[in-house]
């Protein structure tokens, strides 16, 4: 892995994205957040994007910052990440790394330092102090003003059939609420297109 940052280097900076893309059609566990998710918002033809975490980079080492069912907000080494997301056959999904033009990626990173110990956001509801993987980095990643710099939009929950996958009715019914459907916010798949992103970064 290039660590080091440069223009133009292709080596992995302070505040890049890492976005987390398992195939389209790959037999995730049935009945799974990933599988629900990737249902949700995957892309025919392309990856299903199910997690985006921030780099942060201090000389040579990485680690990672981000929110996840299994450690809530946390900050633990690259290696961690990497296993944490190793695929049932054993192999590693894809890793797309992208460089956030036009904002504070240290001061991004600190942000997102400040909120380690937070929880995972099950309910995906906005401003309730806790935070999913894409919630947290739009958190962090603020413009000149203090405002995101990754825009809500609503979420969609379902299926491309247009059915609700039973995971979320499952879930959702445990937590004695609706599915938040159109409830605004964010998801891995779309945050990875904004034009903000470069897409010149090698992990």
């Amino acid at each position: 892995m290039a660590v080091g940052c440069g223009e133009g280097t292709g080596r992995l900076c302070n505040g890049d994205l890492i976005f987390v893309g398992i195939p389209v059609g790959y037999d995730a566990e049935t009945g799974s957040m990933d599988e629900a998710i990737s249902s949700a918002t995957g892309q025919e033809g392309g990856m299903n994007l199910i997690h985006v975490a921030i780099a942060e980079v201090k000389k040579d080492s990485v680690w990672i910052i981000d929110a996840t069912l299994k450690r809530g907000v946390d900050r633990h080494p690259l290696d961690t990440f990497l296993r944490d997301f190793r695929l049932g056959n054993g192999e590693y999904p894809e890793f797309i790394v992208k460089r956030v033009r036009g904002v504070d990626a240290d001061a991004a990173v600190e942000r997102a330092r400040a909120l380690c110990g937070r929880g995972y956001d099950v309910r995906f509801l906005p401003d309730n102090e806790e935070f999913y993987c894409s919630e947290l980095v739009q958190a962090c990643y603020l413009d000149a003003c203090g405002e995101p710099v990754f825009r809500s939009e609503p979420m969609n929950w379902l299926s491309p059939d247009g059915t609700m996958p039973a995971y979320w009715e499952w879930l959702f019914g445990q937590l004695g609420m609706e599915v938040p459907q159109g409830v605004p916010g964010t998801n891995p798949r779309r945050m990875s297109e904004s034009e903000l992103l470069d897409p010149d970064v090698s992990l």
